[in-house]
């Protein structure tokens, strides 16, 4: 009995065993501060920041508001990439099952009839015979009846069941990632495609006044001709003029189709069935404070992606070099076997073994080793792309935030402008009008 405990501690203390390196972040080099951020820029606080979830309701639209809620329940690709997730999660369920013994059952009920003495041959007979030491005499019919309970069970020495599940578990909140990425990706790019349409209308209204103050551009050149003031070679430019507004401002509504067929699409509804009225709304850009260097590898779900996709590389690893260890499989059979119902669960029908066995590979022409390199390669790729993500996403920052401080700029210029081009505009075309001013200061 105490060699049997003395058994059970070794074979608990060795289950504890688990090879492959354990798991360790990787090294990523982070700024202490965003090159392209405005001076004075105020960087976010917890109280700040806008929630991740309904992050596009700083915008204050109440229509983009129920397109996004229409996209988070009907969006494809955030549907496909949820079912993904959903079959990581099973392969997690799948993996810990080898944690646990594997039980069957089996039962039969059987009539049988063994064979004559005349229907063996002489030999046979002789061999029964000689193994039973008696010769078989006439079988009469017989029901069997059995049951039996087969256990086996391959105890996790050295860690490749720990290491599986590690790995799936990271798996798993990689897939969940790239939920949270496909869902932010989808919602940017409705809340883009919905403003880029709003720009469109707005640019919409700027065509059609255009082209109204052609047509009277028109219409007084002509009147001018027709008074001897003004050439045909005026009346042409002017209506040339018109004619080209008028070709921007059908253009102008291709782009916005566009951009509404985009909408549907991401809304999970067919372009012919969705339709946004124009209305050309005055938009001022919200102020988001960023965020700190420092916090962006915790908020953006496709570095975490990549970060889990390093740990499952690395839990691969331990999975490839247990495989050079051996394997122990403890088995059970037991049951019951009786030629009589009535008898089936007594004392002599009861039959049962124990055993063990334990199995490795003594040759393999190298395969064990090739696995294993290949999951250290894999694991360097990981690796490597996951210090890419994190360094492209610092290169977004960096762009959008350039990009908010150059357009800022360019907005102000342009706003003076197009107040120095209105002035000027108007004194042009009262002077026109009053016959002091020529064709080509207009143009």
């Amino acid at each position: 009995m105490k060699k049997f405990a003395s058994l059970g501690f070794l074979l608990l203390g060795a289950i504890g065993c688990t090879v492959g390196p354990d798991y360790q972040r990787p090294s990523v080099q982070i700024p202490e501060q965003y090159k392209e951020a405005p001076v004075g820029w105020k960087f976010a606080s917890p109280n700040d920041e806008c929630s991740n979830e309904e992050w596009w309701r700083v915008f204050n639209d109440s229509q983009l508001d129920a397109l996004e809620v229409r996209l988070e329940i009907s969006n494809q690709n955030i549907k496909a990439a949820f079912y993904q997730y959903m079959q990581a999660r099973a392969l997690v369920t799948q993996a810990r099952a080898a944690y646990f013994p594997i039980i069957s059952g089996f039962g039969s009920v059987t009539r049988e009839k063994s064979a004559t003495s005349s229907a063996l041959s002489s030999t046979a007979v002789s061999g029964l015979s000689a193994g039973t030491g008696s010769t078989p005499t006439v079988g009469a019919p017989f029901t069997n009846y059995h049951l039996e309970l087969d256990a086996s069970w391959a105890p996790d020495i050295w860690g490749s069941v720990r290491r599986t599940v590690e790995g799936a578990v990271a798996g798993a909140q990689a897939s969940a990632a790239e939920v949270a990425a496909t869902r932010l990706l989808a919602q940017a790019s409705l809340a883009q495609f919905y403003f880029e349409l709003r720009g469109l209308d707005g640019d919409q209204k700027v065509l059609d006044d255009t082209v109204k103050n052609y047509q009277k551009l028109l219409r007084i050149t002509q009147n001018q001709y027709k008074a001897g003031t003004a050439s045909r070679a005026n009346v042409l430019q002017a209506q040339s003029l018109l004619e080209l507004a008028e070709v921007q401002a059908i253009d102008n509504g291709i782009l916005r189709a566009q951009y509404e067929h985009a909408i549907a699409v991401l809304i999970g509804v067919p372009p012919a069935e969705f339709c946004i009225d124009a209305n050309p709304i005055a938009f001022t850009p919200p102020f988001i404070p960023a965020a700190l260097p420092s916090t962006l590898l915790e908020r953006r779900p496709d570095i975490a992606q990549a970060e889990r996709l390093v740990k499952q590389a690395n839990a691969q690893i331990g999975v490839a070099i247990a495989a050079y260890f051996p394997v122990l499989t403890l088995t059970e059979t037991g049951g019951y076997n009786a030629t009589k119902l009535a008898n089936l669960f007594s004392k002599p029908a009861q039959f049962w073994s124990l055993g063990a066995q334990l199995a490795d590979t003594l040759f393999d022409g190298g395969l064990r080793s090739g696995q294993v390199e290949a999951a250290c390669a894999t694991l360097h790729q990981t690796v490597a792309q996951y210090r890419q993500t994190v360094l492209t996403a610092f290169q977004d920052v960096e762009d959008n935030l350039a990009a908010l401080r150059i357009l800022n700029e360019e907005f102000n210029k342009q706003k003076q402008a197009v107040n120095t081009a209105t002035a000027a505009l108007d004194v042009v075309l009262n002077s026109y009008k009053a016959g002091t001013a020529a064709f080509a200061d207009v143009l």
